[in-house]
Order: structure tokens, then sequence, then C-alpha cells
């Protein structure tokens, strides 16, 4: 059930992203790295190192993106909640 609300938020983010204008400072290109990242940590099984990685990452686009795109940072924290749950 938690990795399908995950799924479910990759595919909000990924929507998200897309309605991004191109002239911004770029965030498009690090948030679709974040989300390869969470897709990928989702498909193998993650190491704990790999793990602290991927939720530092969330927490960096979460403070660089959360005044300039809240909706984009809003569906981060979901997916960061969700992974919590789920021990990661």
């Amino acid at each position: 059930m938690p990795e399908k609300k995950i799924r479910d938020d990759i595919e909000k983010l990924r929507a998200e992203i897309k309605n991004l204008s191109a002239d911004e400072d770029n965030p498009k290109e690090k948030l679709e790295i974040l989300l390869q990242d969470i897709e990928s940590g989702l498909e193998t099984e993650m190491q704990n190192k790999k793990q602290s990685e991927l939720l530092a990452g969330l927490k960096e686009s979460v403070n660089h993106f959360e005044t300039e795109h809240p909706r984009a940072t809003a569906i981060i924290n979901d997916i960061m909640v969700t992974l919590s749950n789920m021990g990661i």
C-alpha cells in the first residue's frame, strides 16, 4: 500500500514538473534526477547509504523549492512521509 502511494505521488510530481516553465531556474532537471533516484530505490533493495542519500536529496529539494514551487514541495513532503512510514 505505501508503495502505491509513492508511485501515485511520483506521477503527481511528474505532472507538476511538466507544468514548470522553461525559463525558471531549471528546477526540472534536478527534480527529474530526484524522481529517477526514488524510482530506482523502489525497484531495487535500497542499502542504508542509498536511503540516507535519497532522504538527504528529498530534504534539500524541499528547502530549495518550498517558496518557488509549493505544489512540488508538498508532493515531495508526501513522498518523504510515506518512505518514513515504510522504514526508509
